[in-house]
């Protein structure tokens, strides 16, 4: 007989079944699993919190960086782009010439000599033209009160195509009008955004309010919403600008045009024109670099009789360059050159910061576009500003004969009134070689002063055309005036290297002529490392 161990038996008391075993060993290996999934994914946090946070300390260091060393080595943050993941990774620099130019007229329609070369120094060396007028009709009740006058904007932006898109082999012939613009009872003269169609790209197609991708914005919810750059001109867009008016019209809108060669073949492009009362501005582009603009805005603000009327205020265009947002602001300040009247002035500017909003166009919500002024990356504000010299006639017109051209400058409000803090706190602009821009006598070359008797009617010469900018990634090569005898003020230009963010995905190359300054003419050589930024 056999007897079996008490442990033997035991054992075979507490044994279980194969099954329940087997169930048992998968449990484990299931809680190993997730003991190691668990450990990976907190691995795989840290490493992304740690990359966040190293991301972020560098920005903040960057951030400070005013240097145009430092800023050609990092792309600045972007308000329109995210700073961290891919968006950011595929990231570059690239810089692009921006001319920008403004003129009061004096309420007189061009004329077809009117040679716009010297103005606009159309070399072929810019990617933008940035150009503002003031008083391109005559400041009256009519003009004021009733309904402005477009058939002045329409001769400017036909004078302005003709220059900066005529062929080098081909001369100058001048404005030719048309009888298309003068309108009649039956029909009226068509609007300045029909008008604007012919400059346009691809035969007056429009560009996009918002290029974000709707399917992007859905994979990639937290990037913002210029990851994408697709072409943004398409003929069903619905424009930044108000609707088109669908007004009555027999006349032939492409008469109007006198450029050289079809429009869709045009070397420049119009992006934006807006007209309120007198002031004017239009924005061309390169057309090759015109789909890669968008979410173009305009807000305008009238600070004319009793600050409600359009004889005074400014126009300001958004817009986005790449995955860089710009602001462009054209202004008529109060004028007068009574003590006090400064004030006037600064109480303008510090409206329209104030209450220059732009509407919110981007379908994607995780887009960071900026809806007020100084939340832009690039700023440029160009104008009649209307400060004065604060001296008499006879000390400013002394201080002239003698060339004490510094010691006038010290004298000029718009530098008082920004170095005292009270107005464009921050802002930069060029150092000052040229004369004063106003008054001048009709088509002359001499203060208006020299030839006006009367006290009541002399003007004292003073800066009244300014063009300053805000922010860093923006570097001026030139600021000056020109000499055309059109008008009672001097036209004043600037010309700009700006920082542009750049997507991988986008365009690969700017304009390389900015990079090399020998292009340049000698006096058109300013730069900020020598000393020339007040």
């Amino acid at each position: 007989m056999i007897v079996d161990s008490p442990s033997n038996s035991a054992l075979a008391e507490c044994s279980l079944p194969k099954s329940h075993l087997l169930s048992l060993d998968e449990k484990l290996s299931d809680f190993t699993m997730t003991l190691k999934n668990q450990d990976r994914t907190k691995k795989k946090k840290k490493c992304f919190i740690e990359k966040i946070q190293g991301m972020r300390q560098r920005n903040e260091r960057d951030v400070g960086k005013d240097s145009p060393e430092g800023q050609s080595k990092l792309a600045p943050e972007s308000t329109i782009c995210g700073s961290m993941g891919p968006t950011a990774l595929d990231q570059s620099m690239q810089t692009f010439r921006v001319f920008v130019a403004t003129w009061n007229v004096g309420g007189k329609s061009p004329n077809r000599g009117l040679d716009l070369d010297a103005f606009l120094r159309a070399h072929g060396l810019a990617d933008m033209y940035v150009l503002g007028f003031q008083e391109i009709v005559p400041l009256n009740a009519g003009n004021v009160l009733v309904i402005e006058d477009n058939e002045p904007a329409a001769k400017w932006l036909s004078l302005i195509d003709q220059s900066i898109n005529r062929p080098t082999n081909v001369s100058y012939r001048g404005w030719r009008p048309s009888t298309t613009l003068s309108g009649s009872l039956f029909f009226p003269k068509p609007s300045l955004k029909r008008i604007s169609k012919i400059f346009r790209v691809e035969n007056g197609r429009r560009l996009k309010s918002c290029n974000c991708s709707m399917d992007l914005e859905r994979k990639n919810s937290k990037d913002f919403c210029f990851r994408c750059q697709p072409s943004n001109v398409s003929e069903g867009d619905i424009s930044s600008e108000d609707e088109e008016d669908e007004e009555p019209s027999g006349l032939e809108l492409s008469e109007i045009s006198t450029s050289f060669g079809v429009s869709n073949q045009r070397k420049y492009s119009l992006v934006a024109s807006k007209q309120m009362v007198g002031i004017f501005v239009c924005i061309w582009m390169r057309t090759e670099l015109i789909q890669h603009v968008g979410h173009l805005r305009i807000s305008c603000i009238s600070r004319g009789i009793m600050g409600c009327l359009g004889n005074k205020g400014c126009i300001s265009v958004s817009l986005s360059f790449h995955q860089t947002s710009f602001c462009f602001i054209c202004s008529h300040l109060a004028s007068g050159e009574k003590e006090g009247d400064e004030l006037r002035r600064n109480l303008d500017v510090i409206e329209i910061l104030r209450n220059t909003q732009f509407r919110k166009i981007c379908r994607s919500s995780q887009s960071r576009m900026p809806v007020k002024i100084l939340g832009h990356d690039r700023i440029i504000w160009l104008g009649d500003l209307n400060y004065r010299i604060a001296l008499s006639y006879s000390e400013t017109k002394k201080l002239m004969e003698a060339n004490e051209w510094d010691a006038l400058l010290d004298k000029d409000q718009l530098k008082i009134e920004r170095e005292s803090g009270r107005v464009f706190k921050g802002w930069k602009e060029g150092k000052i070689f040229f004369a004063p821009t106003y008054k001048y006598s009709n088509n002359s070359d001499a203060y208006a002063g020299e030839t006006v008797k009367s006290k009541n009617k002399r003007r004292t010469p003073a800066w009244c055309d300014r063009v300053l900018w805000y922010g860093n990634g923006i570097r001026q090569l030139a600021y000056i005036r020109g000499e055309s005898r059109f008008s009672d003020h001097r036209p004043v230009c600037g010309e700009f290297l700006v920082d542009v963010v750049v997507s991988e995905s986008g365009s690969k190359r700017g304009n390389m002529k900015v990079g090399a300054e020998e292009f340049l003419p000698p006096y058109a050589r300013f730069h900020e490392e020598d000393g020339l930024i007040d």
